[in-house]
């Protein structure tokens, strides 16, 4: 028997977090948003609803649909405040220890029946699982960014997910619009096994000189198709995400070709891990545009 799910907690007000929560409320659910205290939960509901004030503004979004959503979007003070969801999604930094330790602390403050899932991009649900007293109610749920404009929803079973945990949070993912693929846990999963590899590559041919962010980035786009270059894409996601992700494969897989550049090392610890921080490959005004011509490295001339 399946968990009707009514009340969804988001664990995490940053960008991913937010585009979490904003498709869950905009497909009807009650949404909890929590990050470290009820100011950054606050700040980060009041955005969502300047980001729907937009999509009214471009014809996108009725006003009443765009209240009614907002409306449905509650901040909350932390994890104690979960005690009535059915669904948790944790939306923490890509780092293991963090995510075990709020694992755990949902899975305190959550009632017995609820379901708990990650965003996690490449950490082992199954390890996340074992940390819990539900670990059959709890899987990998890897929404892609942007939330809002991007399709996809990659489900990741633990080894302990149940039949009926699976089925009924492909339900709510598709209720929020997305189409869903499945994986079972591996490290990288399905996408991020595809994407890590390419993004580094890219980041190795800049770091050999080969080429400059830019004449990389423009041959994706016009000689594969991609609507978005893999160095532009990588300052997007964060580059410290990616390392992130990059240590993980390399690690648990122990194939040299998920190894990280030292370019991608050396920028991290510069501080500069893309649009968010508002330089990474690429330089970013305060609007998160990219400045024309301005690039962090260059290459071949």
């Amino acid at each position: 028997m399946t968990i009707e799910i009514r009340t969804v907690g988001v664990l995490g007000a940053g960008q991913m977090g937010s585009g979490i929560a904003q498709v869950a409320a905009t497909a009807g659910y009650t949404v909890k948003l929590a990050d470290v205290d009820l100011e950054r939960a606050t700040k980060a509901t009041s955005k969502i609803a300047a980001m729907l004030g937009k999509l009214v503004e471009k014809g996108k979004l009725t006003a009443e649909a765009a209240d009614a959503t907002a409306k449905r979007l509650i901040p909350v003070a932390g994890i104690a405040d979960f005690g009535d969801c059915d669904l948790v999604i944790e939306a923490a930094t890509e780092n293991v220890d963090l995510k075990l330790k709020l694992f755990a602390a949902c899975d305190a403050a959550m009632k017995p029946d609820a379901l708990l899932a990650s965003n996690t991009s490449s950490i082992s649900v199954t390890k996340l699982a074992a940390v819990t007293k539900r670990p059959g109610k709890v899987l990998g749920m890897h929404f892609m960014n942007p939330v809002p404009l991007m399709r996809l929803v990659e489900i990741v079973k633990a080894v302990q997910t149940e039949p009926e945990t699976y089925t009924t949070i492909k339900e709510a993912a598709e209720k929020m619009g997305k189409t869903v693929v499945t994986s079972n846990d591996a490290p990288g999963f399905l996408v991020n096994r595809i994407l890590i590899p390419m993004l580094c590559e890219a980041m190795f041919a800049v770091q050999e000189g080969v080429g400059t962010p830019e004449d990389i980035d423009t041959g994706a786009k016009l000689g594969l198709n991609h609507p978005m270059g893999p160095l532009e894409l990588a300052d997007l996601i964060g580059l410290d995400t990616v390392l992130a992700i990059a240590n993980v494969l390399y690690t648990d897989i122990g194939d040299t070709k998920y190894r990280a550049p030292t370019l991608l090392k050396n920028l991290v610890t510069a501080g500069w891990v893309g649009k968010k921080g508002g330089r990474g490959f690429y330089v970013y005004d305060e609007k998160g545009q990219k400045v024309p011509g301005a690039s962090t490295i260059g290459g071949a001339k």
